[in-house]
């Protein structure tokens, strides 16, 4: 791979808080990781996924794997879910992370390995690290959030904080491994992480019969790679489905091409996924177990993350959630009346963007509208408007109205609001009412003032950061 550019040796880095020199690195110099070389990748087996089951059997949780009665009620689909969210550190990274870390010589060990990662593989590292006495160095760009830093030095990992993106850490942590012999673990490609990750799907078989398919979020591969090799091993039948987020299709255009690519990644609330070259290893090991590529949209995303909240009191980020969301989008319909576990592989998100996640899958659901009318200016106009709301037991939650750029009557006013209503069904009931006794109404994000306005914060577009490339 390219080695990273030359940086100044004045630049500063963050170690554990302290602000450093950071060291710079040559242009010319070579960084390799030889354990994901794309010429020679490595195809993981069985009996790999099967070693790593036995030596994590008694560091990592064997997470329920329950149906979800009111979600397979609605989606005619009967769905259980791999809650992997429940982990020590809220996701199954750990199992690859333990694995990995339990696979290393004595003299390894001693040293140490090093890693690049925004979130949930550094969290899984520093937090198995500890436990084995292993020393472990994270390099977090600094776009990584302050809850998931300080998480990995209370673990006891030593936190780098260095590079705008994750690709300018993982050249220093890189170049750290070279300088100091640490071993370099890739958080979704080393072939034993993808035979740590494999044993989520040796538990899943063993807690659910009679599965008909699985629906597996898809980042750099890691997860589908083990998991689909040891469920396709022991039942050939279940059919493997990956899911992505349309903003970051990486494994779905290097099926396409048959070898790895590397795609644009877009800003999206299934940030973990968000991975533009996907692991060699993994696509190697993978390729030939995946049955079904399918890519979904930010609002199902967000929709998911709602459903999940509401109905099975499960807070998940928006990486973990993208399997239901494919279902909820209508995207596998051939699964209606199978037996389907999904897995809700994550549930580190920040309070910030799930409170975003909420008002938009509100959004998607029909449940949180916007719409302008025009209405009298003269005493009790807004008033007449407010009493038909309510009338309708329709919640009023914004409220905004413009004089100055309307170009019609002069005793008119344009009010803009913004409601929550029970269902689809209620927000049309709205829609009509207000359609029949004012006429001029603009329904959705799409209206105009005839001059400059702001968009409502609801529905702008996600300012959430491509924080962890891992999955």
């Amino acid at each position: 791979m390219p080695a990273e550019e030359a940086t100044s040796p004045s630049e500063d880095v963050q170690v554990n808080g302290h602000l450093e020199k950071s060291s710079s690195i040559s242009a010319e110099e070579e960084l390799f990781d030889p354990m994901c070389d794309p010429e020679n990748p490595i195809v993981v087996k069985f009996q790999d996924v099967s070693a790593a089951a036995y030596k994590i059997r008694n560091g990592i949780e064997r997470t329920p794997c329950t149906k979800s009665v009111q979600l397979s009620a609605l989606t005619g689909i009967d769905l259980h879910f791999k809650k992997e969210f429940l982990q020590q550190t809220g996701s199954f990274k750990e199992r690859g992370a333990r694995y990995t870390l339990m696979a290393l010589t004595k003299e390894q060990q001693k040293i140490g390995v090093v890693a690049a990662s925004a979130g949930n593989h550094a969290l899984a590292l520093s937090y198995h690290g500890n436990q084995l006495g292993i020393p472990v160095t994270v390099v977090m760009p600094i776009i990584a959030p302050l809850m998931k830093v300080n998480l990995c030095r209370q673990y006891g990992g030593n936190v780098i904080v260095k590079g705008a993106d994750i690709g300018v850490s993982r050249s220093h942590a890189l170049k750290i491994g070279k300088d100091t012999g640490m071993v370099y673990i890739n958080g979704y490609d080393h072939p034993h992480i993808l035979a740590g990750q494999g044993t989520m799907g040796l538990e899943i078989v063993e807690q659910v019969s009679d599965i008909d398919a699985v629906v597996i979020p898809i980042g750099g591969g890691g997860l589908i790679a083990g998991s689909a090799l040891a469920i396709k091993s022991l039942y050939p039948s279940v059919k493997v489905i990956g899911v992505e987020s349309e903003r970051c299709a990486g494994f779905t255009e290097s099926m396409k091409a048959g070898k790895v690519v590397t795609v644009g990644a877009q800003s999206t609330l299934a940030d973990g996924l968000a991975v533009p070259t996907v692991g060699v290893n993994a696509f190697a090991t993978a390729r030939n177990y995946i049955d079904q590529m399918v890519t979904v949209g930010e609002e199902f995303i967000a929709l998911a993350i709602l459903r999940l909240v509401e109905m099975e009191k499960a807070v998940v980020e928006g990486a973990g959630a993208t399997g239901l969301a494919a279902v909820l989008a209508g995207l596998l319909p051939e699964l209606k009346g199978k037996r389907v576990v999904i897995p809700l592989c994550g549930g580190n998100i920040d309070t910030t963007v799930l409170g975003r996640c909420i008002e938009r899958g509100l959004a998607a659901d029909g449940r949180l509208c916007r719409f302008v009318v025009t209405v009298s200016d003269r005493p009790g106009g807004i008033a007449e408007l407010c009493k038909l709301i309510a009338k309708l037991g329709v919640s009023l939650k914004d409220i905004f109205h413009e004089r100055a750029w309307l170009t019609s009557d002069i005793f008119s006013v344009q009010v803009k609001c913004v409601v929550e209503t029970r269902d689809k069904e209620h927000a049309e009931q709205l829609q009509t009412e207000l359609q029949r006794r004012y006429g001029n109404v603009t329904w959705g994000p799409d209206f105009d003032y005839s001059g400059p306005s702001p968009p409502h914060p609801l529905l702008v577009s996600s300012s959430t950061s491509c924080q962890e490339l891992d999955p």
